[in-house]
């Protein structure tokens, strides 16, 4: 039986390299301060639309019903959970969050409709928590060998650029400008034209020294301030929205310099009655772009009718911290069901072993063999 259009089965060496990439993860979320959250997957329909409807990613929740006929749907996301379980949290609050989320939309490249988000918020925040949520996501970025780009811009800014040219659906017309980097000019133009608003499209792709004579770009300068404080450098995109009305302040997306893709996101929001920011992003486009080389070191202790010896050699290997496997099988399957499941290193324990103490670790890799001298095995 085929999956579902829009999931996917993930085993073997592809599922071991995504375990990699979301601990490399966890252990830098773990290293910035932020503590780990679970919540439900699913909520109440009415909980998950939340005041936003309109906002794209909103429109494609998979919505269902229970047996009693109430209306629920699966998480799209985890920031609206996130104003229930703020609530009464010392503050800066920070936390982070790994899991699946589920959105009904077009399947692209890196994109499926099950898939894991990491979500970090800082609930209690400044423009220097911004920053340093910056600074974690460039470490992320660097640590899976990312070559990209980190783009910021200020919902504040473009509020203030929009209401000042007298334009009434500041919503609608910034939901259209955010589109400059996938559209040409001409066509958000066009789509600006019911709005009266075409000239936006000019005044938002000027120079950044264009922005200083407004005062929310004084917002602007103190993140970048900041952001260099913390070794990461940034790029201001005027345009830059990213679709959800309920950001107030910045606004953060990364771009892939490998391809036109934008690979993670985020910006600042009110959670109750306290400023917040987070960053948010899927673990499917890491995959595609990571130019890490995954050199999972497995053993394979192989037992020649030594059960009893490939079982302490095993235990003692686990010790070290090795991940080892012991194989009872048929000894000439053992090289083929190495190679299947990507052992690097097969280890043989025969009678002759035993007794001499001294085992042959075949290097699958280079076809090399090395002797392993155990004082108890």
């Amino acid at each position: 039986m085929e999956t579902v259009k829009g999931f996917k089965d993930f085993v073997g060496k592809e599922a071991e390299e995504r375990a990699i990439i979301i601990e490399i993860i966890r252990q830098t979320f773990e290293r910035y301060g932020f503590q780990p959250a679970e919540t439900p997957i699913v909520e109440y329909e009415e909980f998950v639309l939340g005041k936003n409807k309109q906002d794209e990613a909103v429109r494609d929740i998979f919505r269902l019903q229970d047996r009693g006929k109430r209306k629920l749907a699966l998480r799209f996301e985890f920031t609206f959970q996130l104003k229930r379980i703020a609530k009464n949290q010392k503050l800066p609050f920070k936390r982070y969050q790994l899991g699946y989320n589920f959105r009904d939309e077009p399947i692209r490249p890196g994109r499926t409709r099950q898939f894991i988000q990491c979500d970090a918020d800082v609930v209690g925040s400044t423009i220097k928590n911004e920053a340093e949520n910056i600074s974690l996501v460039n470490e992320i970025l660097k640590n899976l060998k990312i070559d990209s780009t980190i783009f910021i811009n200020n919902r504040k800014l473009m509020d203030e650029i929009v209401e000042k040219e007298g334009i009434k659906q500041k919503e609608e017309v910034i939901r259209e400008i955010d589109k400059l980097d996938k559209l040409s000019k001409e066509e958000v133009k066009n789509n600006l034209k019911k709005y009266n608003a075409e000239n936006l499209v000019e005044i938002f792709t000027k120079p950044e020294d264009f922005y200083k004579k407004y005062n929310s770009y004084a917002e602007v300068e103190e993140l970048k301030k900041y952001c260099k404080m913390f070794g990461a450098n940034v790029e201001f995109r005027p345009f830059l929205a990213r679709g959800l009305s309920y950001y107030n302040g910045m606004v953060v997306e990364v771009w892939s310099k490998k391809l036109p893709v934008s690979i993670l996101g985020g910006g600042s929001y009110m959670v109750g009655d306290n400023q917040a920011t987070g960053i948010s992003f899927g673990i499917e486009p890491l995959m595609l772009l990571t130019n890490l080389k995954f050199d999972l070191e497995k053993f394979l202790v192989v037992s020649l009718n030594q059960d009893k010896k490939a079982i302490q050699l095993s235990k003692q290997l686990r010790k070290q911290g090795k991940n080892t496997s012991v194989y009872f099988g048929k000894p000439n399957k053992a090289m083929a069901y190495a190679n299947s499941y990507n052992f690097k290193k097969v280890i043989f324990v025969g009678e002759k072993e035993v007794q001499k103490k001294k085992f042959k670790i075949k290097n699958l890799d280079t076809g090399k063999e090395i002797n392993l001298v155990i004082s108890k095995a």
